[in-house]
């Protein structure tokens, strides 16, 4: 066997398929199948998408997708091409995940805030009524509600 893009364009010749036809089923551009087939991986968009122009040949010549996605990945690895970008997509991926849970982290600490204030709020209310109607029953405190004085 030859190389990777050389395998995959042998075998699409082998049944009688043209890139149209791949381009029409699968929806992904010629200039990146052809890059494929001629092992120019940095011409790909990377990470995820690349695995997925591999899969889509495959499926749409009729090979295994797994086995050929695999070989995708040795033979780029392989070829030395690895941008740095397709290196940063696990760090893009963490950093996401971090800054989601950063917001939820932050959006909780809050609510907790509003909770405490509310809930001071409340025993404060309770505790300045509890004191008036104790007063009241007691008799040293006029009465419940302060008075209201007409103009």
């Amino acid at each position: 066997m030859g190389n990777f893009g050389e395998d995959l364009r042998m075998e699409r010749l082998s049944r009688g398929i043209a890139l149209e036809y791949i381009t029409a089923v699968t929806k992904i551009g010629q200039r990146h199948l052809m890059a494929l087939e001629q092992n120019r991986f940095r011409m790909l968009p990377g990470g995820i998408l690349s695995k997925g122009i591999v899969r889509g040949y495959a499926n749409a010549v009729g090979l295994d997708p797994d086995e050929w996605t695999e070989r995708f990945l040795n033979a780029y690895a392989a070829s030395g091409q690895m941008i740095d970008d397709d290196r940063s997509w696990f760090e893009f991926a963490a950093n996401v995940g971090r800054a989601r849970s950063q917001r939820v982290f932050v959006t909780e600490k809050r609510l907790r805030w509003v909770g405490v204030i509310l809930l001071l709020l409340v025993a404060m209310a309770g505790a300045f009524l509890g004191v008036r109607y104790f007063g009241l029953r007691a008799g040293w405190w006029t009465s419940l509600l302060p008075p209201m004085k007409l103009g």
